[in-house]
């Protein structure tokens, strides 16, 4: 079987296009396709931990990554009223040069994502994706939405929790499921003291701060939600204040500010775990399109950059396709598998009032996997 030379993304994520730099830097010709007529990023901020700094340096991105963010070392656990508990030192698992974590802008990191993969000699069109596709023994023939065509070594559906790939080729009986939470977030000005991620555990709430960059921050709150209910946009910021009332301290004295709901965006979290292997032939998913998780591990994205990795570095190796994806699934299942289960556990157990114990223990049990190699 010949080797990969030719490989087209589906989706102009996180995901997709850490994967088209990935591939771009080992001389694999990459076509990417993203369904937006132009680049729109939904959301505020994003928390990259130690495991996501590796990976981003693995794949020469971290550099232009960190000018665009804030790094910070720890995280700290307060309670309600915003009394420190616990402050949790960070591992550099990148090495010395770089920090342990960082907290980004979303627009901010698509910039650097999107620009780096066009530079790096990535074909990236807008406003299109897969209508059709049809796969043999040497590869695989898709037909564009705009009717063009092209011919793939290797097809990745990187295209999100909604994967149109995933429903053509996985089936449609894959669908995301809605956990019974959900989560606000509002950007803030950054006050100088606010140097690390913060995280407060209430009794009907969890919120926290995480800076961004030199000036900027985000809020979150999680929160119950019982049957996915349509949240009318202009209730929003009265929405938020509201999941906010238990909360003292600096969020507390947030919560008054929090007036446009223009300024909060909200998001049902829904999860999707597809069973292996995550490829059929020559058609592999990655990210969330195989494995979306709920955000209370911060990990979401960065099992997604996990993912683009160590799919980089197999399909450079001489051996035959199916063995090089049979091999990204060994390196990859059993890890997502893991933390994608405990960030719905967290999720779970607040939703049932449980104990901070549990939480904490299984948080930390996580931090000492991601810290592992790929």
């Amino acid at each position: 079987m010949a080797r990969v030379n030719k490989v087209l993304i589906v989706g102009g994520g996180i995901g997709g296009l850490s994967l088209a730099s990935g591939l771009r830097d080992r001389g694999i010709e990459v076509d990417l396709v993203e369904v937006k007529k132009e680049w729109t990023v939904y959301g505020v901020g994003i928390i990259q931990q130690c495991n996501v700094i590796r990976a981003m340096a693995q794949l020469g991105l971290m550099d232009r990554v960190l000018d665009a963010g804030f790094a910070y070392e720890n995280m700290g656990i307060y309670t309600a009223a915003g009394e420190l508990v616990q402050m949790l030192p960070g591992a550099r698992s990148a090495g010395p040069e770089y920090p342990a974590n960082l907290g980004i802008s979303r627009l901010a990191l698509h910039k650097v994502l999107s620009s780096t993969a066009a530079e790096r000699g990535t074909t990236i069109r807008l406003g299109l994706t897969v209508e059709h596709l049809e796969q043999d023994v040497d590869g695989v023939d898709v037909m564009f939405t705009d009717g063009t065509r092209g011919r793939y070594d290797l097809v990745v559906g990187a295209d999100g929790l909604f994967s149109k790939v995933r429903s053509m080729v996985f089936g449609k009986e894959l669908k995301p499921r809605f956990t019974g939470q959900s989560v606000f977030r509002h950007n803030f000005p950054r006050p100088p003291e606010l140097d690390h991620l913060m995280v407060c555990y209430g009794k009907n709430h969890n919120a926290g701060l995480c800076p961004l960059s030199k000036d900027l921050m985000y809020m979150f709150v999680t929160s119950s939600e019982p049957g996915n209910p349509r949240v009318p946009e202009d209730q929003l910021a009265d929405l938020m204040r509201e999941r906010l009332a238990e909360f003292g301290g600096i969020l507390g004295r947030l919560r008054e500010q929090i007036t446009d709901p223009k300024q909060v965006v909200y998001k049902p979290m829904e999860v999707i775990f597809v069973p292996a292997p995550w490829y059929r032939g020559r058609v592999v998913l990655m990210g969330d399109a195989a494995h979306a998780m709920t955000p209370h591990l911060s990990q979401g994205a960065g099992m997604a950059v996990e993912d683009a990795v160590v799919l980089s570095e197999l399909l450079v190796e001489d051996a035959p396709l199916e063995v090089l994806l049979s091999r990204f699934m060994q390196r990859r299942y059993e890890r997502c598998k893991f933390i994608v289960e405990s960030a719905i556990q967290i999720g779970d157990w607040e939703m049932q009032g449980a104990s901070r114990a549990d939480r904490s223990g299984l948080v930390k049990k996580v931090m000492e996997v991601i810290a592992q190699p790929l």
